[in-house]
């Protein structure tokens, strides 16, 4: 009698915490935590190495920066990161300080150096990203953090490549990067927030640096950079 009533106790015990357990691993294992779980884990394993080889780079760039345009090293922005949510980006400043006569901020063409060009070029202007990576407001990898201005000017699908926080790369900068127009770019943004693996993340790594080794997409035709994104009709 005793040994059948703790035998009954202890089945229900154990179904109990089978319950439990499942619940549990149910929580932690949901696809969104999942993804976001690995991701930063992956950011992390690959942003820190990188800071510490790049460091003598770094500091190298900024000082030519430093001699070459001045105070500030860095550029510094407002930007929109995951779900919409502000954050500074810092970079290396690329431009110069010029003004018409009107006193407006002439155009990037004109404002871009040689040394800014350079840096553009093989992209080590991100290069300072990496710790914002580190800090976490971007991935290596997602869609390219924009202007604060353009959050507005979205559709509600193109709106959806803030579902994921903004990367140093990205599926549409391997894929044209500056020299495709706004709405392929943001089909390839919302392409990767449905498609994230890390093998994805893996590939779009090893295919920017081929792109950028080739120096292809760095601008769009008749621009310095890419023309401003004024939305439905600017597409």
């Amino acid at each position: 009698m005793v040994r059948s009533g703790s035998k009954k106790f202890f089945n229900l015990l154990l179904q109990k915490l089978n319950r439990k357990g499942i619940d549990f691993v149910r929580k932690i294992s949901s696809h969104e935590q999942y993804k976001n779980y690995f991701k930063r884990l992956f950011d992390l394993a690959i942003a820190v190495p990188l800071l510490i080889i790049f460091s003598p780079a770094l500091v190298l760039i900024g000082f030519m920066v430093r001699m070459r345009f001045g105070k500030p090293v860095f550029f510094r922005q407002v930007r929109p990161g995951l779900n919409g949510q502000p954050f500074v980006i810092y970079k290396f400043q690329t431009m110069l300080y010029g003004l018409d006569e009107g006193g407006n901020l002439l155009p990037d063409a004109e404002r871009l150096s040689r040394l800014g060009r350079f840096l553009r070029r093989m992209s080590l202007d991100e290069l300072p990203e990496i710790y914002n990576v580190i800090k976490g407001d971007m991935s290596l990898v997602g869609p390219r953090p924009l202007l604060v201005e353009y959050l507005d000017r979205y559709t509600q699908e193109q709106a959806r490549r803030h579902e994921v926080k903004p990367g140093i790369t990205g599926w549409a900068q391997i894929n044209g990067r500056n020299a495709i127009n706004w709405e392929e770019k943001f089909k390839y943004d919302v392409w990767y927030v449905d498609n994230w693996n890390l093998w994805l993340d893996f590939k779009i790594i090893s295919m920017t640096i081929v792109k950028v080794v080739k120096g292809e997409g760095i601008s769009q035709p008749g621009h310095a950079t890419m023309e401003e994104f004024k939305g439905g009709n600017n597409l």
